[in-house]
């Protein structure tokens, strides 16, 4: 079983999933606003997807040749946003950044790299640096914010080699970057990051990193794996991002494994193989298999502009419906997030970043109570309480999450 997807005392085991809902092994029908892990933007079982996995499957599962299907998916990518002219994919968001980073490293010809403290950007040795930093280490002894391992065996000169910012402190941030930014090759940022507290990055700490790059000659990396669903274009146009290279998964691969770099021309030419031995080379027995390509076509096709905004609408009554109960009871809790996207606070301070998102020993206890309380209700969220919501999805499930929600929460001791 992975690890995100287990929670105490055990999680339902799916049998199948019916648009919005899954059915359990035990029958219970059950609200998935997990979609594991915002991956599935038409729910489970979307018929224009089954049947183009269906005609895909006729044809062949996987071949070590090029398929026409990851040239369509590219260029249905490259008409949604300037920033996706061109597109390698790969397996899952992890491989995504991890070659971003190595294309950024290959053009800057430096090694170093920036990211932003709490952020989550996959299962790789440098990016997971300051990814779990708790108040007892979060800050170095100079003041600067510690580069902290994840996992148990992490080298050390990979902590010296991963420089931590903070997600809502401009100034702080400026400060790092110009101290080290002549030693970066790249700054990856998640402008939407759910594990921050799923709440945009503050516009004054983008353009300081932008300012950094620019100055420096620093690639920036964004991280869309989750918060591309947040636009028709993705979140970099949202956000005021221009980045050189973007990484994507999850929803651009409708429930199948993938992963994408994108970026210009020039930029993405640092993969290009054509003329020989590239800079970094990009592959992968199962990259741009054409089960995902397929899959990834189906569900952009229908995530059109109208699906965006009809989808983000719903989000919106989410909030306001959850948020206007909170009040109402006069409870510290509160719903955030953006789009399709929310995540539950408890304290009631103002949720900015990681470190204010970052629950007390209380609040953790009564977030893991809710979930378990939820899911007894028939919803399933993350374990850290965040959520996206599909398109199957009507005012019906919404007005049922919201009130569900709010009951919860309001019945755990301490937040009612």
């Amino acid at each position: 079983m992975r690890q995100a997807s287990w929670f105490a005392p055990h999680p339902p085991y799916a049998l199948k999933g019916e648009g919005c809902w899954i059915i359990d092994v035990d029958g219970r029908r059950i609200l998935d606003c997990a979609n594991n892990f915002f991956s599935l933007v038409h729910g489970h079982a979307f018929p224009p997807v089954i049947e183009a996995l269906r005609s895909a499957m006729e044809r062949g599962t996987a071949f070590g040749l090029p398929t026409e299907s990851e040239i369509e998916l590219a260029e249905l990518l490259a008409a949604r946003s300037p920033f996706l002219q061109q597109t390698r994919f790969c397996n899952s968001g992890t491989e995504a950044v991890m070659h971003a980073i190595k294309g950024a490293r290959a053009l800057t010809g430096r090694h170093r790299i920036a990211k932003f403290e709490g952020c989550y950007h996959g299962a790789y040795d440098y990016i997971e640096v300051g990814l779990e930093s708790s108040p007892d280490n979060w800050d170095g002894p100079d003041g600067s914010l510690a580069s902290t391992p994840y996992a148990k065996g992490t080298p050390p000169s990979v902590l010296t080699d991963t420089v931590v910012l903070p997600y809502d402190d401009a100034v702080r941030c400026e400060a790092i970057l110009r101290t080290c930014g002549s030693s970066l090759a790249a700054v990856v940022l998640d402008p939407h990051a759910s594990r921050a507290g799923m709440m945009p990055m503050p516009p004054e700490v983008i353009a300081a990193v932008q300012a950094a790059c620019r100055r420096d000659g620093i690639m920036l990396i964004a991280d869309e794996v989750i918060c591309f669903r947040l636009s028709y274009a993705g979140a970099s146009p949202l956000y005021g991002i221009e980045p050189d290279f973007v990484t994507l998964a999850k929803v651009i691969g409708g429930g199948l494994p993938v992963g994408a770099v994108s970026g210009s021309p020039e930029r993405m030419s640092v993969f290009d193989h054509s003329r020989g031995k590239p800079a970094v080379a990009m592959g992968g027995t199962f990259s741009a298999n054409p089960m995902s390509m397929a899959a990834g076509l189906a569900t952009l096709r229908h995530y059109d502009r109208s699906a965006v905004a009809r989808l983000n609408g719903l989000g919106d009554k989410l909030r306001e419906r959850v948020n206007e109960a909170f009040a109402a009871n006069q409870s510290p809790a509160r719903l955030v997030g953006t789009g399709s996207l929310f995540r539950l606070h408890l304290g009631g301070r103002e949720i900015t970043g990681y470190r204010s998102s970052y629950p007390t020993t209380a609040e953790a206890t009564a977030l893991h109570q809710i979930h378990g309380a939820l899911l007894a209700s028939g919803i399933l969220l993350t374990p850290n309480c965040s959520g996206a919501l599909t398109t199957p999805m009507t005012d019906k499930e919404i007005a049922f999450l919201a009130d569900t929600l709010t009951s919860a929460a309001l019945k755990t001791s301490g937040w009612g």
